[in-house]
């Protein structure tokens, strides 16, 4: 007769399972994973350490050619000019991949670079981008009400245009804004000259945000129908996953790059990374805002997974 598990390694191995799953499946750190199940990291590496030697996780290290591989079945599924793939979500891999499509644009000087906002667009300029001398560095949105080091987007430019060679150009301007105050805005001769960038825009490099319903930014007053099919957004312009405009009370206001400006950028690319972003880079991509993908096998595995099944 088999005798049952003991109560503490049925614990154990359920530990090892939840640990694993939030931090190879989420993508949590291993601080956010120590945060969530309330124990020291320290506990949270031993018990990832435990799971791949119980099985729990097996790691498979991709070659570069059937990262590649991935990237080519992406850029023809979803439409797209371009797509990489890396094996790692660091931010190291993924600057390096954004500075080579940027370097292979031959933007010249005076070419215009637009910079959006978020922890993606954070990590990838930290991380470093080429030089390209003289060209012209801008914002697509205006400043958020926020004090996290991943909305000052004035910031990005700052770094981005350092580190290029180029020239930063600031909007000093909220991003949203009264019916009044942007009537003054767009007049404004130093708002106007910024604002007039965007139509010259030759690349851009944005974030994929994923909208969560009840989370930070859910509140800005969708129809409740409309909610549903949120997949995502690229500058606060949200989309389904057919990549049809979702509206929003007040988007008439925003202080920002548009949808139909975005469309008409060469090389815009859109960086994201993570199996939950899936829904929201397909959106992304096929509303046409994005030209260009940077991300990682989780997602790119993912989004192939719901385009074979159907699923979207």
């Amino acid at each position: 007769m088999t005798k049952p598990p003991k109560t503490g390694k049925l614990l154990n191995r359920t530990l090892m399972h939840a640990a694993a799953k939030l931090h190879y499946i989420e993508g949590l750190s291993q601080v956010e994973v120590s945060r969530r199940m309330e124990v020291s990291t320290a506990t949270v590496s031993r018990l990832l350490g435990l799971a791949r030697e119980e099985g729990i996780v097996r790691i498979q290290v991709m070659d570069l050619d059937a990262a590649d591989a991935m990237g080519e079945k992406l850029c023809s599924a979803l439409g797209l000019k371009a797509v990489r793939v890396t094996e790692s979500d660091k931010p190291a891999a993924l600057s390096a991949q954004v500075g080579s499509l940027l370097l292979e644009a031959r933007l010249g000087p005076g070419s215009v670079i637009a910079i959006g906002w978020g922890r993606m667009v954070q990590s990838v300029i930290s991380a470093g981008f080429p030089r390209l001398p003289d060209v012209v560095v801008v914002p697509t949105t205006g400043g958020m009400h926020e004090t996290a080091s991943h909305f000052q987007i004035n910031e990005f430019v700052r770094m981005a245009a350092e580190q290029t060679g180029g020239e930063a150009r600031f909007l000093y301007a909220p991003s949203m804004v009264s019916p009044e105050l942007h009537a003054v805005l767009i007049r404004d001769p130093g708002a106007a000259r910024l604002i007039a960038q965007w139509a010259r825009v030759d690349a851009a490099i944005m974030g994929i945000g994923l909208f969560q319903r009840g989370g930070a930014g859910a509140d800005i007053g969708f129809d409740p129908d409309d909610a549903e099919r949120v997949a995502g957004d690229v500058v606060r312009h949200y989309v389904d996953a057919r990549g049809n405009e979702i509206r929003w009370p007040g988007q008439d206001n925003l202080m920002s790059i548009s949808r139909e400006q975005l469309r008409r950028i060469p090389l815009s690319i859109g960086a994201a990374v993570g199996r939950e972003k899936a829904g929201a880079i397909i959106g992304a991509a096929r509303s046409g805002m994005i030209k260009a993908l940077v991300t990682d096998t989780r997602a790119a595995g993912r989004i192939l997974e719901l385009l074979g099944n159907d699923q979207v």
